[in-house]
């Protein structure tokens, strides 16, 4: 190689060197090369999931007026499941006689089961069934279980209203927020349940709504027979319906202990009932 050759390139590189100094000076002003701490000053600033929330549901009137109809129906088939859903309900529940005024209580004592913030937490992870569910289908599972009906197509008129509806109450809550109202807290004791002792409490605490036989009434729902949930729905199982019993029962004084609970729950769930069988949409 020439010595003009070597001269050139070693002119080159200085003049590259040079430039790019020029360069990484002006820009650097405008660029924070340290990613790093970019991530972790953006990180500081996000809220994390399951913050704090509070219980205050939107007024059902004040939907939007391209929803209002849907959220309306919606609240009905909670309140009178018996017409508004009829073909798909096969005994004489409604929704509201576990999810007390619609489901837009905060649950816990004498609140029944709360629907304010349901939308916001699904799809869920379901042990049980061991997959996560949407909310159509968890709905659909009532009305199998719970109602001894059958499923709702999804792109029903009333499924979309209750789905609609769902939305609605849970309105400004985050999604996968931790909601504490919602659920139940099962009783904690190592109390063995004893039906015998629980048909005692029964006839004592309940029979004057449900009547002797279980059968209840129009206004108050049936706890076995025919006309009441079957043996796969959640209040079968005896932890759900002894909080629920501990919880709400009886109505608007809950009064019993929790050994009381956990009694004449073992003894309602002894009782005849339907078979669940999953039905065809």
């Amino acid at each position: 190689m020439k010595k003009s050759e070597i001269k050139f390139g070693v002119v080159v590189v200085i003049t590259f060197a040079v430039i790019g100094a020029a360069v990484s000076l002006i820009f650097g002003r405008f660029i924070d090369f340290g990613s790093s701490k970019t991530i972790e000053t953006s990180a500081q600033k996000t809220k994390p999931i399951g913050g704090t929330v509070s219980f205050s549901p939107p007024l059902l009137q004040d939907a939007p007026a391209e929803i209002k109809d849907a959220v309306m129906l919606g609240y009905n088939i909670m309140m009178n499941t018996q017409k508004y859903a009829a073909g798909y309900v096969g005994n004489k529940l409604n929704c509201t006689n576990c999810h007390f005024n619609g489901g837009i209580t905060e649950g816990g004592r004498n609140g029944g089961l709360s629907l304010v913030g349901v939308a916001a937490t699904y799809p869920r992870y379901r042990k049980g069934q061991n997959y996560s569910e949407d909310i159509v289908t968890r709905t659909n599972d009532c009305f199998e279980r719970s109602m001894n009906g059958k499923p709702l197509p999804s792109y029903s008129k009333e499924m979309t209203a209750i789905v609609t509806y769902y939305q609605w109450i849970s309105n400004g809550l985050p999604i996968y927020a931790n909601i504490p109202w919602l659920g139940i807290e099962y009783i904690k004791s190592t109390h063995t349940p004893n039906p015998a002792n629980g048909k005692q409490i029964f006839a004592q605490n309940c029979a004057v709504c449900h009547g002797n036989n279980g059968q209840g009434t129009q206004v108050v729902p049936p706890l076995w027979g025919n006309d009441s949930f079957n043996d796969g729905a959640g209040m079968d199982k005896l932890k759900d319906i002894a909080a629920f019993t501990l919880n709400n029962m009886p109505m608007t004084n809950p009064k019993l202990t929790d050994e009381d609970a956990l009694d004449v729950a073992a003894f309602i769930i002894n009782q005849p009932r339907p078979h669940f069988a999953a039905k065809k949409k």
